[in-house]
């Protein structure tokens, strides 16, 4: 059987940052701010998960879509980082992007339907040195996260002070990187390599999936992500169960807090029918619904990045 042609990556034309113009600069960073007091009950409860987490050393894992990157918000999670308030950051490649993109020139995001037009989107030179780094990290015998993170952390990047990925480096605190293959800009580069990207991306899971193991009396929390982290999660769950229960352990007491843009009811608390369009929001069914079912206990706030994060930081300070 004849295989089917491979595209030529070695034709693509890719153009320089300084060509290109960017939707988002380094002004919508956030400076932290404790001033405001409208704090909700529900983030105030989950403030005491998370300081009680810390106490009893006990996970606290922040999962997270692209878009909190470009909510400006890094300071107040590199905040709780330093303070030791989170156990593990998750994200998808899009927020590595975005990370390493705002370190590097203080500047992210483009129009995709600008640059899609003439088949320019994505394809820009600085941003698709990250897979030098994932390929070297490939080799040396670590995840995507770390690869990443130190390269930004001991590299000439102006604005490293407000990287994710370089301050989980710096902090020993785990960044992992949950890639899906052609996902991601940094994919249609000819210096992407897929063993590379996908051995360094699974790594993060099983690291990952290692302090899920230490989730009993802990908190995840997702700021969102629709798809990779209750996919993620529920996954790196079952594999945690499966070895606990074995050693006569369990791993069912823990909240899960869900932070969107969704319209849920206020009884979340049974996941929706499947003739109801709702039932395809996996964080519903899937942190808020079955991963608690055997004694947790979910939370659910609507609000916006900008607004839900420094409230959660804000609550866990006035602890």
């Amino acid at each position: 059987m004849a295989r089917p042609p491979s595209f030529n990556r070695a034709n693509i034309k890719i153009k320089s940052l300084s060509d290109r113009q960017h939707d988002l600069q380094i002004s919508t960073i956030s400076e932290l701010d404790p001033t405001k007091n409208d704090i909700d009950e529900k983030f105030e409860k989950i403030a005491g998960r998370i300081v009680s987490a810390k106490h009893n050393r006990s996970s606290a894992i922040l999962m997270m879509g692209g878009h909190v990157i470009r909510a400006g918000v890094q300071k107040y999670l590199i905040d709780l980082m330093e303070k030791g308030f989170i156990s593990c950051l998750a994200m998808n490649g899009a927020g590595m992007i975005h990370d390493y993109e705002f370190a590097l020139i203080g500047a992210t995001t483009e129009s995709v339907a600008r640059y899609i037009q003439d088949g320019q989107f994505g394809l820009w030179k600085e941003t698709g040195q990250i897979n030098d780094y994932i390929n070297e990290g490939y080799k040396k015998g670590i995840g995507m996260g770390e690869a990443v993170g130190r390269a930004i952390f001991e590299g000439d990047f102006p604005y490293k002070d407000i990287s994710l990925l370089a301050a989980g480096y710096r902090l020993g605190i785990p960044v992992t990187v949950h890639v899906g293959i052609g996902y991601d800009i940094i994919h249609e580069h000819p210096n992407c390599d897929g063993a590379a990207t996908g051995a360094t991306s699974y790594r993060d899971f099983l690291y990952f999936a290692k302090i899920v193991e230490n989730l009993e009396g802990g908190v995840v929390m997702n700021f969102g992500s629709a798809v990779m982290s209750p996919e993620v999660f529920l996954k790196a769950l079952s594999m945690a169960r499966n070895v606990a229960i074995q050693h006569g352990r369990s791993i069912k007491q823990f909240t899960t807090l869900v932070c969107d843009l969704h319209d849920l009811p206020e009884r979340f608390d049974k996941e929706p029918g499947k003739d109801n369009p709702s039932y395809y929001f996996r964080p519903w069914k899937t942190l808020l619904v079955r991963t608690v079912a055997d004694g947790g206990e979910s939370l659910y706030i609507k609000g916006k990045h900008e607004v839900t994060i420094p409230a959660l930081w804000r609550a866990i300070n006035k602890i």
